[in-house]
Order: C-alpha cells, then sequence, then structure tokens
C-alpha cells in the first residue's frame, strides 16, 4: 500500500479514502488504515460477524507497517521507476492477500464486512465488493485522495493475483491432512 503511495500512479479504493481523510482531517495514512479497520468492525456487530486473531492482526499492523514503510522509501524519479513500484505494490498485495486469508485466522474488517453482507443480504459477493469499493473511492476522491492509472491496474489484478497465490498459501485444514498414525 505504501509503495503504491508512492509510486504516485494511483491508490487502490481504500487508500484512496485513507489519503483523503489524511488531507481532511491530518494524522498519517496509516492511522487512519488502523481507524478505519476499526470502525468497520464495528459494523460487523449487526452482521454477527466473528473476528479472529488475523483481523486483530490486520487492524492493529497494517497502518503501521505502511507508516513504516512510507518512512522509509522514498518517491522514485522517473516513469520507469514509478511504474517499477506500483507493479510490486499490486504483486505484494496479491501475496500478502493470499497469505491472510490461507493461514485461516480470520478475515480483514474490509473482507469481513463484504462476506457479513453477503450472508446477511443474500447478494453476490461481486455486487457487494464492487458497492464498498466504489463507494469508498468516491468518497476519497471528493476528500482529494489520489486516483490514477495505479487504480485501475489494482481494480483488475487483485482479484486474479489473489486467486494465483491463495492456493499455494492455504493451510490445508485437518481433514484436507489427515495425521498418520
Amino acid at each position: 500500500m505504501a509503495l503504491m503511495l508512492r509510486s504516485g500512479l494511483g491508490l487502490d479504493p481504500w487508500d484512496v479514502f485513507h489519503q483523503g481523510l489524511q488531507r481532511v482531517l491530518g494524522l498519517t495514512v496509516g492511522a487512519w488504515v488502523t481507524i478505519c479497520g476499526a470502525l468497520v468492525l464495528l459494523l460487523w456487530i449487526p452482521l454477527r460477524q466473528r473476528p479472529g486473531v488475523g483481523t486483530v492482526a490486520n487492524v492493529l499492523m497494517i497502518g503501521a507497517a505502511m507508516d513504516l514503510t512510507l518512512r522509509l522509501v522514498g518517491g522514485p524519479q522517473g516513469l520507469a521507476a514509478r511504474i517499477a513500484l506500483m507493479t510490486a505494490a499490486v504483486l505484494l498485495n496479491g501475496v500478502a492477500s493470499g497469505l491472510y486469508i490461507g493461514a485461516r485466522l480470520g478475515p480483514g474488517p474490509r473482507d469481513g464486512l463484504m462476506t457479513g453482507l453477503h450472508r446477511r443480504t443474500g447478494r453476490s459477493l461481486r455486487l457487494i465488493r464492487t458497492g464498498i469499493e466504489v463507494t469508498v473511492l468516491a468518497v476519497g476522491l471528493l476528500l482529494g485522495g489520489t486516483a490514477g492509472v495505479g487504480t485501475v491496474v489494482y481494480a483488475l489484478a487483485i482479484g486474479p493475483l489473489v486467486q494465483l497465490f491463495l492456493p499455494w498459501c492455504t493451510v490445508p485444514t485437518a481433514a484436507q491432512n489427515p495425521r498418520k498414525g
């Protein structure tokens, strides 16, 4: 996420929102990642979603990691370096999503909101996720967040990348990996 911000080529929809909040209200982008993650968890209550240890870790660690990376990584010079940084960011986000979903320790706040709304409304995951993403993108743009080619690349690539990396990262269940006596 921080690498996408540093590329200057556009952010994923949630980070357009987080950056917009930063521009209007202050704090760091990472702080807004954490605050919004915690607030989204409150939306889980009426949906009867249950967080796992991975859910809590997501809320507490992602924003801090983003702020740390922003402190350590400067903005690249030249379009080729910016494209490379954006590409690396999208690929790493695909791997990271595969890792945290595959660990089976609880969904992130935004994914849990999506699955909770799906379960409660019966609407398709695609429709719900698209509605959430378009809403946070629109609000983020109104608040001054940055969208661009990176936003489009992320939107088109993240699903296929997660689908690619998830099988490699998924921890087998007991039924899939029975112990031999």
